[in-house]
């Protein structure tokens, strides 16, 4: 049995099946750990949210800020348009409704005790252990999978608030959890949020800290596997691993077995 952690697929599923061949997975035996942003951008989402949904429990998914987007579009929370064309045959699939429904099911993040690592799209806070970045993703979930979950969809949508307090409450709190899951890059010295940089961190202004690099953070310990951030790559610590290597761009498609003392890291070319 082995666990297998792969980077953002965004709908690029002819390199995706070629990895899982490159590593050998078997669904009766292994698993595998998406970093989310499995649609969009990519030319078959709609085979990429088939294959990984006929997958079952062989696969853990954690949702990212292009997933949600699909939702929200399906929900009519925000229009469609531009470089969201992509998800067109997703909306007009027959079973559409049934792959949505399961996508909307997905955790915002999730955690395994035995290797001790913690999987988010993007990031999480510096103040949150994992325990309490589950409770945080929760929180979300429990909206996101209730009845009024399109309101929910249609106010995830803002840069605001910066700053974490256990007192932000309502829509406001969900969207700044959401942003700490689901988008985060760079934060101020301070601890704010900052969405405005998506380079390499050594392009970013002085007062800008990666999510990651504060002494000490709250989740010292565990280890977090991550994508999201095309333009960070390929980092495997044994704190941290980040995964989006760009395959959407033309670069790779990552895979890295997290099971074993010594990951084990596997590549195919990405989209061409």
């Amino acid at each position: 049995m082995a666990v297998y952690a792969i980077g953002d697929i965004q709908g690029c599923y002819d390199p995706f099946r070629e990895l899982l061949d490159a590593i050998r997975f078997n669904p009766d035996k292994d698993t595998l750990w998406l970093t989310g942003d499995l649609v969009n951008r990519g030319p078959k989402s709609l085979k990429t949210l088939r294959y990984v949904k006929k997958l079952g429990d062989s696969v853990v998914t954690v949702l990212g800020n292009h997933d949600l987007h699909l939702l929200a579009l399906v929900a009519k929370q925000v229009r469609n348009g531009g470089r969201f064309d992509s998800l067109q045959k997703i909306l007009k699939a027959k079973d559409s409704d049934e792959l949505l429904d399961w996508l909307r099911h997905r955790p915002l993040a999730h955690y395994d005790e035995s290797m001790d690592t913690l999987l988010v799209h993007a990031g999480t806070h510096p103040d949150w252990t994992a325990q309490q970045t589950l409770a945080r993703a929760a929180e979300v979930e429990t909206e996101l999978t209730g009845d009024d979950y399109k309101s929910l969809l249609g106010k995830m949508y803002g840069n605001t608030p910066t700053d974490w307090s256990g007192g932000l409450k309502g829509y406001k709190r969900l969207r700044f959890i959401i942003n700490c899951l689901t988008r985060i890059r760079m934060m101020t010295n301070k601890m704010r949020l900052n969405m405005s940089h998506s380079g390499p961190p050594y392009r970013a202004r002085k007062n800008l800290v990666p999510w990651y690099g504060f002494e000490d953070p709250a989740w010292s310990g565990t280890r977090i596997v991550f994508g999201h951030w095309s333009a960070l790559g390929l980092i495997v610590l044994p704190d941290l691993v980040s995964l989006d290597t760009g395959c959407v761009w033309g670069r790779q498609l990552t895979a890295v077995r997290i099971d074993k003392r010594v990951p084990r890291i596997i590549q195919v070319e990405g989209q061409r």
